[in-house]
Parts: C-alpha cells; sequence; structure tokens
C-alpha cells in the first residue's frame, strides 16, 4: 500500500513548515499500518502553472503526477492563506485537470481515469479560520477527478484569529481535536484503499456515455 503526500507549503525544503509537523503525525500512523509512504514539497519542484500534464520546458509536474498515478493514497496537505487554499494547493488541482481533456489517464475499455479505485484526503494547517473551507475545495476537487473520498478525511489545525501562534508554537500537536481527525483520516484512507484493491469499481463510464448520448438523441 503506497501513500503519497504533497506538501503545498510556500516554504522550500529545508525551511520548517507547519504542516509538514502535522503531516509527519499521518506518517507515523500510515506507516504502523504498513503503508509506504513520500512527502515531498510542491515548491522544490519547477511546476509550472497551466492545465496539461507536461509543459516542457523543465516542468517537473510530471515527476509528482507520476508520484499520484502509482499510489493507492493521495493526501494534498495546504497551509491557509487568507482564508484560503494556498496558491500551490490550488496549482495542484489545475494541474491535475490534464485527467479530462488528454489522452492516455483514462482506461480504454472502461472510462475510467487512473484516480479510480485510489482515496484522497487533505490536510490543513493555519492560525486562524479557513479549513473548512479549504477542506471542501480539494476533497471536491479529488472526488471530481475519480478519486474515492472516504468518511472523515480531512483533518486540520487552526489557531486564533490574526497573527497568533502557529501550530507548533503553539502546542498544537498536543490538540485533542486535531490528533482525533488524523486518526480518523488515516484508518479510513487505509481502510478504503485496501477494500478498493481487493474489489475495483466495476463502473463502465464509455457504456453510460453511449446511454447519455442515446437518451439525448431520443429527447430531440
Amino acid at each position: 500500500m503506497k501513500a503519497f503526500i504533497l506538501n503545498c507549503t510556500l516554504k522550500p525544503s529545508p525551511k520548517f513548515s507547519n504542516t509538514d509537523a502535522l503531516i509527519k503525525k499521518a506518517v507515523a500512523q500510515l506507516q504502523e499500518q504498513g503503508a509506504e509512504t513520500e512527502v515531498l514539497r510542491l515548491v522544490d519542484y519547477n511546476v509550472k502553472f497551466g492545465n496539461e500534464s507536461d509543459l516542457g520546458d523543465g516542468d517537473q509536474w510530471p515527476i509528482l503526477l507520476k508520484k499520484i498515478q502509482d499510489c493507492n493514497i493521495f493526501i494534498l496537505a495546504t497551509p491557509i492563506w487568507m482564508g484560503r487554499l494556498a496558491s500551490t494547493a490550488q496549482l495542484v488541482i489545475e494541474r491535475l485537470d490534464a485527467i479530462f481533456h488528454e489522452e492516455g489517464f483514462a482506461d480504454e475499455e472502461t472510462g475510467q481515469y487512473f484516480t479510480y479505485n485510489k482515496v484522497a484526503g487533505c490536510l490543513i494547517t493555519g492560525n486562524e479560520d479557513g479549513a473548512h473551507s479549504c477542506a471542501a475545495q480539494v476533497l471536491w476537487a479529488m472526488q471530481e477527478f475519480g478519486f474515492t473520498i472516504p468518511p472523515n478525511v480531512n483533518a486540520y489545525w487552526v489557531g486564533l484569529a490574526g497573527r497568533g501562534k502557529n501550530y507548533v508554537e503553539a502546542d498544537g500537536e498536543k490538540h485533542y481535536f486535531t490528533n482525533q481527525t488524523v486518526r480518523y483520516l488515516v484508518a479510513n484512507l487505509m481502510f478504503f484503499a485496501k477494500l478498493l484493491k481487493e474489489h475495483p469499481i466495476d463502473t463502465n463510464l464509455r457504456e453510460l456515455d453511449e446511454k447519455a448520448k442515446q437518451a439525448r438523441r431520443q429527447i430531440n
């Protein structure tokens, strides 16, 4: 079982990242359950803006995309900036849009995207409100791409409004609710990842597309 976590912190390695501190909690629990884990920071790679899988000229998004293709569990981790997703997290979502309009990302027989039978979740840190909105954006996008979203697969920590202390400085690592939701996230991602590996989704999207076209012709 492979888990890939993409940290969308704005800080390149080896700078300290509060988001990374939360990620480490999830990694420890994933490894306890036997998952092979890998964590990378988006800003450590030259990822161009766009919605194609490879924009050339040194674009390193294909490296990260391959990691997503090869994993069973994908977790997008993001800080909150101005109450919204980090621009880096939005960039990931925009680059994944290539799934819909490029060849090679869907099974020829069923039309299922490569994201089918994979699970996704999110981790979020910030020093004020915005966690629910960020989780909603990430998880909605992931299910749109074809990932399965199990229950309770978002975990977050937010501090007081304004320029207060961040996750580690504020002892967020001891916070009950955050630790509780990280455990929910890991347990449910692992359960559904194993379930889908043993019982993959058999929906034939191409057949459903054809039926939708037939219904349109009948109405016309």
